[in-house]
């Protein structure tokens, strides 16, 4: 039974070729066949392939001059007529016309920014393995470069400094840098920067474990690229190396417990109950100067620069210091209690007290330029980015300023209890409470964005990056979440009786907690590693 087109497309059928000018075959030229297995006479195979080329040939032209939909109406009609044997024979001669690599057609930018829409690495290592051109174009930065900034794996400058908040700056750097010895590969980086989040979310390894001796409290830690610096209330810091974990040495000489470091390349700047300001060379653990001047406990401290820093006291007021030369430059005297938190942003100092006002100075002259009233208790915790300021406070609020005007821009309402914690990047503020709770908020809206129960007891400790939230409580667990959701991830240790300090950078943490009566400093490595290592000194002094 013959099929019937829809009436809008042009129907073409076999019996379209039976019109066509085709010689067809005749009793003249041919009067009588041979027999089986007898030879043509060459006039008569001559004839016939010469009729058939014709035909051909005619064939060809008619449906050459055809549109495509009558192209493909007819080779259906002509498959349809087709045995299994012919229909394999088809098969078999189409078939390797259409493994064609589309990519080595094109372009090769063109085949880049094709692959550059691919996000997934596992779906971009199966590709390389389909040819040897495929191989050769996933091997191109190009596309490793975009995969990079999709992912958020930048390089991190760093270079620690007091406006970081312990956020290092993120920068893509040209693959052709001049300042790098080997060429740069985006492909390599890619790799290790994947390595290392997954190392973070499914394990890593416990780099070193250090146990003092005593039950001594942690009360500052810092930690950048070549350091980590622990200061304690039993009047001693300790150094250890950053990429390794190991103890390096102890500085003494501060009469009472230290309760505010802070490093810029290798020079250590700390205070404490002594009321001094010591400056140490960290690299010989020789202390260059001895700052007098506070009247009482140096409660925080920040450095500008290896040449500049700034304390405050309980006496009320804070300093401003030439360490280079072991001078004081400027006394800002102001509050009317107890400075409790400093932040520095290139010429500002910002300062949090609790008279429950915070100050905004100018470090060249040492004059105040606003004085933020607003909450209703005392500071305990500032964020300060250059553009807007964050103060935490006893009242349970935190509110953000203008850096400029001095204008109170919102409060952030949420928290029940003191406001101890807090961290500052671009527009996302990270808060943590004594209510035991973690909050997420967007400085452009002041409207929280997460609300998460993070801890059983209050929050001690917290940082984030781009990707992640650590904190710390005096539940004494340390957990890790995801700073875009909000949600939990994992426990980085197991539980302690509380935790004093944390910090992290992209592939190290340093965790110190209390644990059965001792304090305990756990350096853990994510970056790539064979197999899982345990060293245990018990050699803290």
């Amino acid at each position: 039974m013959q099929r019937t087109p829809p009436p809008h497309v042009p129907w073409v059928s076999i019996a379209a070729f039976h019109s066509l000018p085709t010689p067809a075959p005749s009793p003249q030229l041919f009067p009588q066949l041979p027999e089986a297995g007898s030879t043509c006479p060459p006039t008569i195979t001559t004839m016939i392939s010469t009729q058939a080329e014709d035909f051909n040939r005619t064939v060809r032209m008619g449906f050459q001059n055809m549109d495509n939909l009558q192209r493909q109406r007819l080779l259906a009609e002509l498959l349809n007529t087709c045995n299994t044997e012919q229909l394999v024979f088809v098969s078999n001669y189409i078939s390797p016309r259409l493994k064609r690599d589309f990519l080595k057609d094109l372009p090769i930018e063109i085949s880049l920014h094709i692959l550059s829409f691919i996000d997934d690495p596992r779906t971009l290592s199966r590709a390389s393995s389909v040819s040897k051109f495929w191989r050769s174009l996933l091997n191109d930065d190009y596309t490793w470069k975009n995969l990079c900034a999709r992912h958020h794996y930048y390089f991190h400058n760093k270079r620690c400094n007091s406006n970081s908040n312990n956020s290092s700056s993120l920068l893509l750097e040209s693959s052709n840098s001049n300042s790098r010895c080997v060429r740069f590969s985006y492909k390599d980086h890619f790799r290790r920067r994947y390595v290392v989040e997954s190392n973070w979310k499914n394990g890593g390894r416990t780099l070193k474990t250090h146990i003092s001796p005593d039950s001594g409290v942690v009360t500052s830690l810092q930690m950048c690229e070549n350091f980590i610096v622990v200061g304690m209330d039993n009047k001693k810091i300790h150094v250890f190396g950053a990429s390794n974990g190991r103890y390096v040495k102890t500085l003494t000489g501060h009469e009472g417990g230290v309760w505010a470091l802070q490093y810029f390349d290798e020079i250590l700047v700390s205070g404490g109950c002594d009321r001094d300001v010591r400056v140490w060379n960290l690299i010989t653990g020789q202390c260059k100067h001895v700052l007098h001047g506070h009247t009482s406990t140096v409660r925080s401290l920040k450095m500008k620069n290896s040449k500049i820093a700034v304390s405050g006291s309980r006496d009320t007021t804070l300093r401003i210091w030439d360490i280079e030369e072991g001078r004081m430059l400027h006394l800002l005297a102001g509050h009317q209690a107890s400075v409790r938190c400093i932040e520095i942003y290139e010429n500002l100092i910002v300062s949090g007290s609790y008279d429950c006002t915070a100050r905004v100075w100018d470090m060249s002259t040492g004059q105040c330029l606003h004085v933020l009233q607003g909450h209703f208790s005392q500071i305990y915790s500032i964020a300060f980015d250059g553009q807007k300021i964050v103060t935490g406070s006893l009242d349970a609020t935190a509110r953000v300023w203008s850096a400029q005007t001095g204008r109170c821009l919102g409060v952030l309402q949420g928290h029940t209890s003191l406001v101890g914690q807090m961290q500052l990047h671009e527009s996302t503020l990270v808060t943590g409470g004594s209510d035991g709770a973690i909050r997420i908020w967007d400085l452009e809206t002041n409207q929280c964005v997460h609300r998460i129960a993070a801890h059983d007891n209050s929050v001690t400790c917290l940082q984030f990056d781009d990707k992640r939230i650590v904190s710390g409580g005096n539940d004494g667990h340390v957990k890790l979440w995801d700073v875009q959701t909000g949600s939990f991830i994992r426990e980085l240790t197991t539980q302690g009786n509380a935790v004093w300090r944390l910090a992290f950078n992209d592939t190290k943490a340093v965790i110190l907690l209390q644990r059965e009566s001792k304090t305990v400093m756990e350096v853990l490595d994510f970056d790539e590693c064979d197999h899982l290592s345990v060293e245990c000194d018990d050699t803290w002094n």
